[in-house]
């Protein structure tokens, strides 16, 4: 089937990919421009997943202070060249994790750095939650998808994304990686709130 121009203008304008990728994409989606979107992510995650071995030694650090003046965040976003750190993309991502980080209040970055107390506690309280109630056979896989749920509303990577609640913060981030064409990781971050962490 023919491929408008203006349908390949308009997924350009979507996703942020060349045009003779989305040309490509509405080619294999048959013009249907949802499918050729799911079709364009795929693709961004293989190029991540590709680029995740690459030595990402360069980056920012962003500083974000909320208008009220009471929470602030800095994330360090690393890249592997400085010419990426620049980019107007690159620097908008910082501004939106900032954001996001202000918003949400994630424990950390992945689930590897969450301690290994908190996660003995959430899986002892999960675990209490079911025994007696569910059959013995199932409340191992019962605890682990609780305990996945909570890794999903804690861990930055894993979070629905501030301003698009559709995609997770690894999903924008894998979308970014796609566009750029450099490995990226978010590195750390701190985030600190008036009052937070007080004895009142």
């Amino acid at each position: 089937m023919a491929i408008s121009a203006d349908e390949v203008r308009k997924l350009r304008e979507r996703t942020g990919q060349g045009m003779m990728d989305c040309k490509r994409a509405l080619e294999e989606a048959n013009g249907d421009p949802q499918k050729a979107v799911e079709i364009l992510r795929k693709k961004g995650l293989a190029t991540a997943e590709r680029k995740a071995t690459r030595t990402a030694a360069e980056g920012r650090i962003h500083a974000y202070i909320h208008h009220n003046g009471k929470v602030g965040v800095l994330v360090e976003v690393n890249c592997e060249t400085d010419f990426v750190a620049k980019n107007e993309q690159f620097q908008q991502f910082l501004n939106d994790v900032c954001l996001h980080i202000c918003a949400v209040a994630p424990l950390a970055v992945t689930r590897d750095e969450v301690s290994e107390d908190l996660v003995a506690t959430e899986r002892r309280i999960a675990r209490e939650q079911v025994e007696g109630k569910k059959p013995d056979n199932i409340i191992d896989k019962i605890v682990d998808g609780k305990l996945s749920k909570w890794f999903a509303d804690r861990v930055l990577l894993e979070q629905p994304f501030v301003k698009d609640d559709a995609r997770t913060v690894h999903e924008v981030l894998t979308d970014l990686i796609a566009k750029i064409g450099e490995n990226i990781v978010i590195k750390r971050f701190a985030r600190f709130e008036v009052g937070e962490g007080s004895d009142e």
